[in-house]
């Protein structure tokens, strides 16, 4: 039997950098995966092959709707080969996923493919093409997530489909009929309204990504309604059945008036639920709460005090990046370090275009705290890297202490925000004022910009391009 120092179960974002930051820290190594291929959700059926998907289908709407506009004429009719379109999504996925198994091999870490699951708190067996065992001193959890449902939705992965069966489609739907308006549901919803399909989203709440800042919701809601896309919000999915080609969604509005929809297609994105089945965590002594997630401690251990967990298995916002660096921190803990992480640091994004992207407190959660704050807000379309490039819808917000002027959170909407959004955390990580954004020197002209200008505003009203 092989005996490890740490033995990571699940290669994931969160999984594959923990074997690596392990690996580097001089420990023995063990990753083992339930699939064939290495990278968890995030490369194989989420954030990778669902940014693939948004690129090509940006470039196809730019194509229809904007090359005139730049002077560029094609001759004939702008068409969508989805075929190909999906096999270049595939070939972006097998070629990050190779990426991994490199890494893997690179830094000595030993690979083992099958469901992992605990015979006690110091063994682990594997179940592949063969059964194998092993010794580890240490074990991280880091099996992740998977979609969740509705307990009367039955989802027959046809019509009635999941995020990892959008990202496969044969088809353009005609009309695709979404359940919940968070960043899964829109990302992919935006993909194929691009294409052509009709796309309608039903949302419990009274906005979509009601995770953010109110503002911005407001704003991507008007962009995507001038795109096409139609929303139900504030409505109750009490069914969805199938016939043949056809689903029809019910839902009853906050007056409990029943709407029907019927699209030939359902997508249910009503979020993820934490996977540990097969896990037979109770066998190692490490609990799961009402949720099904790992209960850990602030340094993610579990009730076995040899065995951490990270990501979309243990509490938290489900982010690749959060489980990278709760796979880092975890890591670094076991070779005696004092790592640490800001959770109210970690920043949100959503992939659409225009993008969105967040870091900090909302302004409803600084009203809710009663904290006295100060707000600046710049348009994108005042600048003139906006103009040029045709991407003018968005803003960006900073709030800041009332009194000591620190930023407390920036939110974002508009053309590559989800890169400007580190600006904004590295200001936050150095607890910087607005007064100190505003003062840095900022190329012209870019986007980054509006950032500078919204910490003007911020700083007693002084932006100087609006």
């Amino acid at each position: 039997m092989k005996s490890y120092d740490v033995a990571v179960i699940g290669s994931g974002p969160g999984g594959y950098v923990a074997a690596i930051r392990c690996a580097q820290l001089g420990m023995k190594t063990a990753l083992i995966e339930k699939y064939s291929t290495l990278g968890g959700t995030c490369l194989n059926v989420g954030c990778i092959p669902s940014k693939a998907l948004l690129d090509s289908s940006h470039h196809y709407h730019d194509a229809v709707a904007h090359f005139e506009t730049h002077g560029i004429e094609i001759p004939g009719e702008v068409r969508v080969n989805l075929k190909k379109m999906i096999e270049r999504k595939q070939g972006v996925v097998d070629q990050t996923t190779k990426g991994i198994e490199f890494l893997m091999s690179k830094n000595n870490i030993d690979v083992y493919h099958g469901l992992g699951s605990f015979k006690d708190a110091t063994h682990v067996i594997i179940d592949g093409e063969e059964k194998t065992e092993i010794q580890a001193k240490h074990s991280i959890i880091a099996t992740g997530s998977k979609p969740a449902s509705l307990p009367f939705i039955d989802l027959d992965k046809e019509r009635v489909i999941t995020s990892t069966e959008a990202l496969s489609l044969k088809e353009i739907p005609k009309h695709m009929i979404i359940i919940g308006g968070g960043v899964i549901g829109l990302e992919l919803g935006q993909v194929y309204r691009r294409l052509g399909a009709e796309v309608s989203v039903v949302e419990y709440m009274d906005r979509i990504i009601p995770g953010m800042d109110a503002a911005l919701s407001k704003e991507l809601t008007k962009v995507f309604k001038k795109q096409g896309m139609k929303f139900y919000l504030s409505h109750k999915v009490t069914g969805v059945s199938r016939k043949g080609k056809e689903v029809t969604v019910k839902a009853l509005d906050k007056k409990e008036k029943e709407i029907l929809l019927s699209g030939d297609y359902c997508l249910v994105s009503v979020g993820r639920k934490p996977y540990t089945e097969g896990l037979n965590a109770e066998a190692a002594g490490v609990t799961l709460n009402g949720k099904g997630q790992v209960e850990v401690n602030d340094h993610l251990q579990t009730t076995a005090s040899n065995i951490y967990a990270i990501g979309d298995v243990v509490r938290g916002q489900m982010l690749a990046h959060k489980a990278e660096e709760e796979g880092v921190m975890v890591a670094e803990l076991l070779a005696g370090q004092k790592p640490h992480i800001d959770y109210n640091l970690i920043p949100g994004v959503v992939y659409t275009w225009p993008e969105v992207a967040a870091v900090g407190k909302t302004e409803e959660e600084l009203k809710e705290a009663g904290i006295a704050y100060k707000s600046g807000q710049f348009p994108m379309r005042a600048l003139g890297r906006s103009r040029a490039s045709m991407d003018t819808d968005g803003f960006v917000k900073i709030l800041a202490d009332k009194t000591t002027d620190e930023v407390l959170g920036v939110h974002m909407i508009g053309a590559r925000v989800a890169d400007l959004i580190a600006e904004a955390v590295t200001a936050m990580e150095y607890r910087a004022s607005a007064e100190d954004i505003a003062r840095m020197s900022h190329a012209h002209p870019t986007y980054a910009e509006a950032v500078k200008e919204a910490a003007l505003a911020a700083t007693a009203d002084r932006a100087l391009h609006s």
